[in-house]
């Protein structure tokens, strides 16, 4: 959302933005005028929110209350209020080495699950950031390519067998020679040949990744082997799009009953619609939370932020999801973000959401 404020404007709306998030209480001049250095009279103030409420930034929920921001508001003060020049850098830097000291010194991947793992950091990250945290197990179209193995099962029919970095295996039958032809097939020069033929698969695609697979040249095959050229490019192709996309998505939540203490949550109908949709829906909130970010900059993670009616999600809607991938190298695997009101101490649950997808980034790279 492109708008044009005056520097006056643009500090009057951060600093309503930050009363309100503090307070939860409507916002009067009287208070600004009290608790920030704008360097203006409280009737200016009061010019400025009555033009910042037509702009749609700011609304009265009655008319003798003072005034809170719009999800426009919010918008305007994440995109470009939250800079060096307004803000407060203490308390989000704070929180944000907080996040990064616990998950270093309080998770152990050596002794604990992956699932456990990753519940001990939403579980940091609610606590700290005081809101819902979503993580999301890490996807098996990332899962990196530990053994290949062709196994002659019978005449004409062959296995196909992968193990992945999870030390999950995966295994595909498949037909090694057109119907008609099955007589011409030597099992046991077959088994040879499948052997050598499994070497150089492991040669060239162990460490790879499933989606790596899908896009390999596989003209760069050494000459030998041309003749198992579209074969083996056909059968790994389509065993490893089988296996790419998960059924269902697992996300790790923490941190709900928290978060609904907010007088946002007030409305028993809305606490029970948003607890629905993360315990029996998470396919729906799964696209939103690991939306694949723009290519990022090395070492750093990009943050999606989504402010109430941004959110597609109905329960949602008053609500804001902050979220931001976590990468093994450049590829995207997993997600991991918090969902809170839009009343949010912005810039500090942006710096966490940010430190926690950067040390599962390291973590997992």
């Amino acid at each position: 959302m492109q708008v044009q404020l005056t520097n006056r404007q643009q500090h009057i709306l951060w600093a309503t933005v930050r009363h309100y998030i503090a307070t939860a209480e409507p916002v009067g001049s009287k208070a600004l005028l009290d608790e920030y250095d704008l360097g203006v009279s409280s009737a200016t103030i009061r010019n400025v929110m009555g033009v910042l409420e037509k702009s749609g930034l700011l609304y009265q929920p009655h008319t003798s209350a003072g005034r809170i921001p719009s999800d426009s508001g919010y918008r305007i003060y994440v995109d470009q209020l939250i800079t060096p020049s307004f803000r407060d850098a203490t308390r989000a830097d704070i929180l944000a080495k907080e996040v990064e000291l616990a998950l270093q010194n309080r998770l152990h991947w050596e002794d604990w699950s992956l699932e456990a793992v990753l519940q001990g950091a939403a579980q940091i990250l609610a606590t700290v950031s005081g809101c819902i945290s979503l993580i999301t197990m890490p996807q098996t179209t990332m899962a990196i390519v530990r053994h290949l193995q062709l196994m002659q099962i019978e005449a004409n029919k062959i296995m196909l067998i992968m193990v992945t970095d999870a030390y999950e295996t995966h295994s595909k039958l498949i037909n090694l020679c057109p119907p008609g032809e099955e007589a011409k097939v030597d099992p046991e020069k077959i088994d040879h040949e499948l052997q050598i033929v499994s070497n150089f698969l492991n040669t060239h695609l162990r460490g790879r990744s499933l989606l790596e697979l899908t896009t390999l040249d596989w003209s760069e095959l050494d000459q030998e082997f041309q003749r198992y050229g579209q074969f083996l490019k056909d059968s790994v192709t389509e065993f490893t799009r089988s296996h790419m996309t998960p059924t269902t998505t697992q996300i790790v939540v923490r941190g709900v009953a928290e978060v609904l203490r907010q007088p946002e949550f007030s409305q028993l109908q809305q606490v029970q619609t948003i607890i629905h949709l993360l315990e029996e829906e998470q396919e729906q909130l799964w696209p939103l939370i690991f939306a694949e970010p723009e290519t990022p900059e090395m070492g750093k993670s990009k943050v999606t932020v989504r402010i109430g009616t941004e959110n597609p999600l109905e329960p949602i809607r008053t609500c804001t999801l902050i979220s931001s991938t976590y990468r093994r190298g450049m590829l995207p695997v997993g997600s991991v973000g918090v969902l809170g009101p839009t009343r949010l101490d912005y810039e500090s649950a942006i710096a966490v959401v940010t430190a926690a997808a950067d040390y599962l980034s390291e973590a997992f790279s």
